[in-house]
């Protein structure tokens, strides 16, 4: 059973982060005070109700592009329910477009633990999850996990205490302080003049990057590289002259910061007529996904990237017991398109929420599903995903691959993603990084 709803008009029904916790009510009051959350009324013991928020729209939509496939296929591996402890359960999925926006993320978020009264909340979109939902979520006693945005900044960005987590709702996905070394570890290997030029989208992401103690800045120094700043930049910005020559009168041999594929295809353009053309370009966010690579056209060969998901891992899913090779090309096969980092995040997303529906005491209740994944210690297609084992309550820290995106020898799609590093997966690398030039 499964229930689709349609964007909203985006101008219509925003909630601001105080009128969010004043739907919360007494339960929002009762946090605040130190007593239990008020729980939930369910309507249906034998039913679980799994709310998914998800970027089917807006900016953000390539990270969401597999979303339904992949619900297609879990709903399909649970149409005869989910049996724990002796009891089936029959699943109900409600799947909700937050239009990439964090307002709209407060409004289906609200729908679907006031409204629907899910036992469960699933979203790939945890940097604008990360504000008044997840308050809600903690308010009202409603088990919550997100992903797909580092792990500090869901985290600290809450205000979170490591010995503590909070009291409803978990994250998973790679750590930034990881990101950062693994792109500094990955250029120690050629020759370059360490000179880095650094474009930073105004995104809680990008604030992350750009942090000067916990950010990039005090990797480069550490790795003695040396800093060309250009600041921020709007998500509406499609001019970068200004970034261009900044970086060029740096004599920035190295490009790296952070933006969407729209931002750095334009860019890119712009900086070929310009004349800018460094030896390394490892930007996070727009070289996720294939389509951001093919966009450059026949200038995406080298650009490099922090891996969120590779067929070439050496991890199977929990739910379907597929390689992450297997399920990639199941993708391809069926849809016509090359697979997408994403991919694999949403699928180990439901391995997560399902493996956490399975290993509590009593599904229906909220506290139970809160501690089973507090305790959840579980190997998916994304690797290994331990809450249970994590010393940041209500965090579990994915492992992270460098890689660098070459021209494909051979096969229908143009770019193809190798391995370069094994940064914290400790696997082992398809092939070496290079230099732009040397792939010229």
């Amino acid at each position: 059973m499964s229930k689709v709803h349609l964007p909203r008009n985006p101008r219509k029904g925003r909630t601001s982060r105080r009128d969010v916790l004043r739907l919360g009510g007494l339960a929002g009051a009762a946090a605040a005070t130190g007593f239990p959350p008020v729980s939930v009324a369910r309507a249906d013991s034998a039913t679980l109700k799994i709310g998914y928020i998800a970027c089917m729209s807006g900016p953000r939509t390539d990270f969401g592009a597999a979303d339904p496939w992949v619900l297609d296929r879990v709903k399909a591996t649970l149409k005869s329910g989910l049996s724990i402890g002796g009891k089936n359960y029959a699943v109900e999925f409600i799947l909700k477009d937050n239009q990439s926006d964090p307002n709209q993320t407060n409004v289906v978020a609200k729908e679907l633990i006031l409204g629907e009264k899910c036992d469960l909340v699933l979203t790939d979109d945890g940097e604008n999850i990360a504000g008044a939902a997840d308050e809600l979520a903690d308010a009202r006693g409603v088990p919550l996990i997100s992903t797909l945005s580092p792990w500090e900044a869901w985290f600290f960005g809450r205000h979170g205490s490591p010995d503590k987590g909070f009291p409803f709702t978990f994250h998973y996905c790679i750590g930034a302080g990881d990101v950062f070394n693994l792109y500094a570890t990955m250029w120690n290997t050629v020759n370059t003049n360490k000179v880095v030029g650094t474009m930073y989208m105004d995104s809680p992401a990008g604030r992350g990057f750009a942090d000067p103690q916990r950010g990039l800045p005090p990797v480069l120094k550490k790795y003695g590289y040396k800093e060309v700043p250009t600041g921020f930049f709007q998500i509406t910005n499609d001019d970068f002259s200004n970034q261009i020559a900044t970086i060029k009168g740096g004599d920035a041999s190295i490009l790296t910061g952070t933006c969407y594929p729209n931002h750095f295809a334009t860019f890119w353009n712009q900086a070929a007529q310009a004349g800018l053309k460094p030896d390394v370009v490892t930007v996070a966010g727009p070289f996720l996904f294939p389509a951001g690579v093919e966009a450059l056209g026949d200038h995406g060969d080298g650009v490099s990237t922090e891996v969120l998901w590779n067929p070439h891992l050496p991890y199977h899913s929990s739910l379907t017991g597929q390689s992450a090779q297997q399920l990639a090309d199941e993708y391809e096969k069926s849809t016509g398109k090359q697979w997408t980092a994403p991919l694999g995040i949403s699928h180990s997303l439901w391995e997560v929420g399902i493996g956490a529906l399975k290993a509590a005491a009593e599904p229906k209740n909220n506290e139970s599903v809160r501690d089973a994944i507090a305790s959840l210690n579980i190997d998916t297609v994304l690797g290994p995903l331990y809450f249970g084992k994590s010393p940041i309550k209500s965090v579990a820290v994915q492992p992270l691959v460098g890689g660098q995106w070459r021209k494909a020898k051979s096969g229908p799609y143009k770019y193809e993603l190798l391995i370069v590093n094994s940064g914290t997966a400790n696997v082992k690398p398809d092939a070496e990084f290079k230099l732009l030039s040397q792939l010229a």
